[in-house]
């Protein structure tokens, strides 16, 4: 009789200790790649038959293949593959800058080898012969390598700690070089089940290991300074507050805290008093919502780092989609804590006309000899109990980030990386265009205006975005845009003079006064002469470079009803 016989006429318990000790027996084999028929065909890599009407779908994003069921959307969503791509972008980066300090030098596939030795044939015969010598000695001090799919002893230990199907975890295995290990945990015990088949179909079981606890425990495990992780990252399905104080003390010295907000209508201003009891700060609404909820992501993350005296430093924040996304490193040191209370403000918004004024929490002075600063508290309110341009009242939100948002050195770096490596991301077009803008943006001007928003609140023509920036370039100050918004205008004028600017634009393009409410902003506004006469001559820089090659700056809708996926369902 056939083996493939006598198995059918095992018992039911028999074949249950059967499996018991094949499990077992295969914990210490190296085991391949798993049937990926079987798989597409709903079946267990061991030939079990899923259950009637059970079914999956097989997707391919960057060097990952995985599968997830179709009752359960959540598992994947395609809008996030520039998220995902982004990320892999930047943990490259930071590879490459934390092995370079130890002598290893990161392959990624489609990068040139600029490693090379040259040797100069005009020399004389005995010059030749010593360069010969001293470039055999340059081959053997040549660095340490570390390739993608390799395990590197004194490489990056990561950690995804809400992983689902595990796709994020299997991409760093597969296209980010430099890796130690990779952590794939999530607290559901169908999810880790995914993720270990997902895992066996890309052959990364050497570096990703699949991992079942609450993440917040997970992380408090791993608060000594040996067992923490050079990378964590964090996905959440809406906020992330509940994960923060875990991951700011798991997270390594000077190591790399990836985090992503869906939650917008919270960080956005619809409910104030729920993004204060998440990230510590009221939110207000205003034009500029989406780079204030960045900045107050920034500041709920430095507060709780505070409280176990280490500080973030931001490498790159971003607006994208629905979400927010912030890569921050986090650092220790005493002394570096007491400027925090400095980098963060409370923002006054006038309810009528949008303008905006920042109050730092604190104030940091040189003192006497210089050498070292003095912290004391800021004094305050910047604005009258009326606003100065139409005599409405201010709302106050915040704290907030107040320093820049983005380390433009390392933003360069991983756009040059990009750049020269369009084939490795399937977004690389976009991400190009983002970084772009983001390196062209003012770093240390908090918020922005935007175009419709000042011509609407006096009820004129919107002015051309040249014409408005030139406008500013001719009175002396400086302006660009910013990633987070298409219409965005982040000058470092004050609001007085962008009022006067919108009061010349006014004139060129009346409006009917007779129409407007002697109590309405755009009354009182229009009633004062401008003190400035604006100039709207176009200039050769008001049009930034970004918007000169046509690069993919914002993003259109990429999907019908895109957006956040529901939440996951039981079962």
């Amino acid at each position: 009789m056939s083996r493939a016989r006598t198995v059918l006429w095992l018992s039911p318990t028999l074949r249950s200790v059967l499996s018991l000790y094949r499990a077992r027996f295969m914990e210490g084999q190296p085991q391949g790649p798993p049937n990926s028929a079987a798989m597409e065909n709903g079946t267990e890599p061991d030939g079990e038959e899923r259950p009637p009407g059970f079914q999956e779908t097989t997707i391919t994003e960057g060097a990952a293949r995985i599968v997830f069921p179709n009752a359960n959307e959540v598992f994947y969503n395609p809008v996030q593959e520039f998220n995902r791509d982004l990320t892999c972008a930047v943990i490259t980066e930071f590879a490459r800058i934390q092995l370079a300090a130890k002598g290893i030098q990161i392959k990624v596939p489609g990068e040139k080898d600029v490693q090379k030795v040259v040797v100069d044939l005009s020399e004389p015969k005995e010059d030749k012969a010593e360069l010969k010598e001293g470039a055999n000695l340059a081959l053997e001090d040549q660095p340490r390598t570390a390739a993608v799919g390799e395990i590197c002893e004194e490489g990056l230990r990561v950690l995804e700690g809400l992983a689902a199907s595990g796709l994020r975890s299997i991409r760093f295995a597969r296209e980010v070089p430099g890796l130690r290990s990779v952590v794939a945990n999530d607290a559901s015990a169908r999810a880790v089940d995914l993720m270990r088949r997902n895992v066996q179909l890309n052959e990364v079981a050497h570096l990703v290991q699949p991992s079942q606890a609450d993440a917040r425990m997970l992380m408090y495990q791993h608060q000594k300074a040996s067992e923490r992780f050079d990378v964590i990252d964090l996905d959440p399905y809406g906020s992330p507050a509940s994960f923060l104080d875990a991951a700011v003390q798991a997270v390594s010295e000077g190591g790399l805290l990836c985090v992503t907000c869906t939650d917008m209508a919270v960080l956005a201003g619809n409910s104030g008093e729920t993004c204060y009891s998440k990230y510590g700060a009221m939110a207000l609404k205003s034009r500029a919502c989406h780079e204030m909820a960045l900045r107050t992501v920034l500041h709920s993350l430095d507060l709780r780092a505070n409280c176990y005296q280490r500080f973030v430093v931001p490498l790159l924040s971003i607006s994208a989609d629905f979400y927010v996304r912030v890569f921050v490193r986090v650092f220790t040191g005493q002394a570096k804590v007491k400027a925090s209370a400095s980098k963060q403000a409370l923002v006054f918004q006038c309810v009528g006309c949008g303008a905006f004024h920042l109050q730092r929490l604190g104030k940091a002075s040189a003192a006497s000899g210089g050498r070292r600063l003095k912290f004391s508290a800021a004094c305050g309110p910047p604005v009258a109990p009326e606003c100065e341009h139409c005599g409405q009242r201010h709302q106050l939100g915040g704290p907030m980030w107040a320093e820049p948002l983005h380390d433009l050195e390392f933003v360069g770096r991983v756009l040059e990386a990009v750049s020269a490596n369009p084939g490795r991301f399937h977004t690389a077009e976009r991400i190009r265009g983002v970084l772009s803008v983001i390196t062209e943006e003012l770093p240390d001007v908090p918020l922005y205006y935007t175009l419709d928003q000042l011509s609407s609140t006096i009820h004129c023509n919107t002015p051309s975005l040249l014409q408005l920036r030139s406008a500013l370039l001719h009175a002396g100050f400086r302006v660009s845009l910013s990633h987070a918004c298409k219409n965005a205008v982040k000058t470092d004028a004050p609001s007085s003079t962008l009022w006067d600017i919108m009061r010349c634009w006014e004139k060129e393009c009346p409006v009917k006064r007779e129409r407007l409410s002697e109590s309405s902003p755009a009354f009182r506004i229009l009633s004062v002469e401008p003190r400035l006469q604006a100039n709207f001559t176009i200039r050769d820089d008001a049009n930034p470079s970004s918007r000169q090659r046509g690069l993919k700056r914002f993003q259109a809708n990429p999907e019908a009803n895109w957006g956040p996926r529901p939440r996951a369902r039981p079962g």
